[in-house]
């Protein structure tokens, strides 16, 4: 099938910026940000927080829009380069497929920052009839289609996302496991993170997306051989490494984009974390726990002294470690995973 011309130039943008490398891994070649690849692409900086001194901060504000959804943005890209080198190899005669995706705004700000540089289609996003006018406007001004329902009254099905955002024929990024959320959409990410072999790892948990490909990650790379070639962690230390999930479960929280009427598409429950504990794919701690409100205010007011640029769902991980602080020993080495914090859209800030 041949390729229109608006789809072969697609096809060129994006093979322009991103890793011709078909197993994705080499850390000379990092495919992110495609702009500027590097790898590590954020930095992991040293904090103070009281009662500890070895707390270092991985910094996914330094990302193109402010969080780490753009690494999820990217994804979505290569996804259409594959559809369009399937095509172009007479595998399938299909138009591109327009995104949807349930969204509070971060995940549809990069992706569609995302399509916006390719000449994509553009995102169609589900959001709560509550969502904020402005963040509505934000989203809208960045050419994104939106549909609202109240998102707490049934979870959502595959098919009931693509009907409510009139996209029949597209693809919902929020539950679609054809896309490998859990290890592909955060892959690069995730060995960053474990390649600094913490005792404590502390995640935002909201899709649950992060959290699995980190736990993912590092289930892989202490019990197979070999390594992949992006892997410099110690696995002795991480297969005892307790990863801690920061959630809540109050509307009203300060770390509102944590917070899901359902999460129909996780893949965590007490069973799959039990068995990764039993296996010793990571420490006996490890879990994801509820974030109480004063705790998570103590982390706003450390990260803001320490000039972190944060919004409260993106510094969870800082709450939950003042929460369990006097469950974990001083001197172990922890690392905080600060998700970021949207940049403003047309001055309008979400």
């Amino acid at each position: 099938m041949t390729l229109t011309d608006d789809e072969q130039k697609i096809l060129y943008l994006i093979k322009k910026t991103s890793n011709e490398d078909p197993t994705h891994n080499d850390p000379t070649k990092p495919e992110f940000p495609p702009q500027n690849p590097k790898f590590p692409a954020t930095p992991t900086i040293k904090i103070d927080v009281p009662g500890f001194n070895n707390v270092w901060l991985k910094d996914e504000s330094k990302n193109p829009t402010g969080t780490h959804k753009d690494r999820m943005a990217w994804e979505m890209v290569v996804t259409y380069k594959e559809i369009l080198l399937a095509k172009k190899n007479d595998q399938i005669d299909e138009k591109l497929p327009a995104l949807s995706i349930i969204t509070s705004g971060a995940a549809a700000v990069a992706i569609q920052s995302m399509l916006n540089q390719y000449r994509l289609p553009p995102l169609k996003c589900l959001v709560d009839l509550d969502l904020k006018e402005e963040i509505v406007k934000s989203l809208e001004s960045l050419g994104c289609e939106i549909y609202s329902t109240d998102l707490s009254r049934k979870p959502l099905s595959w098919k009931d996302i693509l009907e409510l955002t009139e996209n029949p024929k597209g693809i919902d990024v929020t539950s679609s496991e054809g896309l490998d959320p859990v290890m592909r959409y955060y892959d690069w990410l995730s060995y960053e993170i474990i390649n600094h072999s913490p005792d404590y790892c502390f995640i935002p948990f909201g899709s649950g997306h992060l959290y699995e490909n980190i736990l993912n990650i590092n289930k892989k790379e202490v019990s197979t051989a070999p390594n992949d070639p992006r892997f410099s962690g110690n696995i002795k230390i991480l297969r005892k490494c307790n990863f801690i999930g920061a959630t809540v479960n109050n509307p009203k929280s300060k770390a509102d984009k944590l917070y899901a009427p359902h999460r129909p598409f996780n893949i965590f429950d007490e069973q799959w974390i039990k068995c990764y504990r039993l296996a010793g794919f990571c420490g006996p701690e490890s879990n994801v726990h509820l974030l109480r409100e004063k705790f998570l205010e103590q982390a706003i007011k450390i990260a803001k002294e320490q000039n972190i640029e944060c919004e409260p769902s993106g510094i969870a991980g800082l709450g939950m470690l003042l929460q369990m602080k006097d469950k974990i020993p001083k001197n172990s080495k922890i690392l905080i995973v600060n998700t970021g914090k949207t940049k403003a859209i047309n001055g309008l800030k979400l």
